[in-house]
């Protein structure tokens, strides 16, 4: 396979250009042939008349003199032997040579021509016929009359070899002004290869498309494009290291300083207590990191590389409540599942989908005071799927709704739990899914309730099988 540009286009250019010379070249050969069998048959069967005209009857007899000028008409340069014969139709030989072929003397149809192989030259022969009467009778008198064919290829070879050469010479002219072409118009191509080539490899500006043609821009549109989804990913990793080096640190902090605190107590009954909130310190530490990666994995799950499949979230949903069903009925608040349908069908990964549920039940029952109610509803429509989380707690009012999406932004009570990237990692995540998140004010105006819409797919994949059977 060619994989040079270069050579692809040129053969692209000049393989019509060389048919089109073949055909024209044919064509050219054709015609000039023509005119040059033209040209000898005028001068044979002129000839032929001439001799055919000085045919008489003396005494009864038919008798036929040659003119010198019958045959000066066929004198060429490159010397051409003339051959001719004069018979009747009693194959009676008048004059000239008496081996000519039969089948050209006397014709249906006159005059007639016909090139043979004649005594091992190619012979071009003109055959007139003469009627004439003699007491009342009709005779027919054949002349035949032949040439060389040099004078005739060497007019054919000056007509038609002319036209070949400038075609192939044009060829030839096209061909180098291709290639010639080709490398001055892919110069701006290369600059953008030495552009590539010579950037830093931690450069996330665009590229500069210079005086590239218009019909390459798009190439450097998508490099661009490519660049600018990097440029974002690599924005949200130094984001996440910084984060989680901006919240770890506190917590190690702590964690150290408690432990040199406990080396130096002898009161056992205060190192339990020490040593009591280095483990509570070390679970906050480890829900933060678990937060802080979960986070990292929702930013990511917009690229390509991560799985995406039909999930059910009915199934995610009843998961999610089974599993936190515990923490509830701590704080004895009534958990509960509102919904009429049996399926609610969206695309994306159920790893994530999990764990919005998961943030959004657990925010809920986390800021819901003991015996409150925390109400999860679904509803699904052919266009969209709409989850409600509900709760009758204090809420957030409506001036910070819009920061609570803010990573590690908090509006929780002094001394309550929480890391704050709860409902940023939520966001992350219906993004991801192409569809929204927005916080109104519970029921009756109390308490907090978080609609999350999400596109909804037709059938699960399950039932797309079965209707295709």
């Amino acid at each position: 396979m060619i994989i040079s540009l270069r050579l692809r286009l040129l053969l692209w250019l000049l393989i019509p250009l060389t048919l089109f010379v073949a055909i024209s070249a044919a064509l050219s050969y054709r015609s000039a042939r023509q005119t040059a069998d033209l040209v000898q048959d005028h001068a044979l069967l002129a000839s032929a008349q001439v001799i055919a005209g000085e045919i008489q009857w003396l005494d009864g007899v038919p008798h036929a003199s040659i003119p010198p000028a019958a045959l000066e008409s066929l004198v060429s340069p490159e010397q051409d032997q003339v051959y001719y014969q004069v018979i009747t139709d009693h194959d009676s030989l008048l004059a000239g040579r008496p081996d000519f072929p039969l089948a050209l003397r006397f014709p249906l149809s006159a005059p007639a021509y016909s090139t043979i192989d004649y005594h091992g030259q190619m012979l071009r022969v003109v055959s007139e016929v003469r009627t004439l009467y003699n007491a009342g009778q009709l005779h027919k008198i054949a002349v035949l009359v032949g040439q060389t064919t040099r004078a005739h290829d060497q007019m054919l070879a000056g007509l038609w070899r002319p036209s070949l050469h400038r075609q192939i010479a044009m060829l030839l002219l096209a061909a180098i002004l291709v290639v010639l072409g080709l490398s001055m118009e892919l110069r701006p191509l290369m600059h953008l290869k030495d552009q590539l080539a010579s950037r830093d490899s931690t450069s996330v500006s665009p590229i500069r498309p210079g005086q590239l043609q218009l019909e390459l821009r798009p190439i450097v549109e998508a490099i661009n494009q490519t660049i600018q989804r990097l440029n974002t990913q690599v924005s949200a990793q130094k984001r996440f290291i910084t984060d989680a080096a901006h919240q770890l640190r506190t917590p190690l902090t702590l964690l150290d300083s408690q432990i040199q605190f406990a080396r130096r107590l002898s009161d056992e009954g205060r190192r339990s207590e020490v040593l009591q909130a280095m483990q509570e310190s070390s679970r906050n530490m480890t829900e933060l990191t678990n937060k802080l990666l979960l986070l990292s994995q929702a930013e990511a799950s917009n690229t390509t590389a991560f799985l995406r499949q039909p999930v059910d979230l009915m199934a995610v949903s009843a998961a999610v409540l089974e599993e936190i069903v515990d923490l509830a009925q701590r704080k004895n608040i009534d958990l509960g599942l509102e919904t009429k349908i049996q399926h609610a069908w969206v695309m994306g990964n159920e790893a994530l989908f999990t764990a919005m549920m998961m943030n959004l039940v657990d925010n809920a029952i986390r800021y819901t005071p003991v015996n409150g109610k925390v109400t999860v509803a679904i509803a699904a429509s052919q266009e969209q799927v709409d989850i409600s989380v509900a709760d009758n707690g204090p809420g957030i009012p409506a001036e910070v709704r819009n920061r609570v999406f803010e990573r590690f932004f908090r509006n929780a009570a002094p001394g309550q739990d929480g890391t704050g990237l709860g409902l940023a990692i939520v966001k992350e995540i219906v993004i991801a899914a192409q569809g929204t998140v927005t916080l109104a004010a519970g029921e009756q105006q109390r308490g907090l309730a978080v609609l999350v819409q999400l596109p909804a797919i037709a059938t699960s994949p399950d039932e797309e099988t079965a209707s295709k059977i």
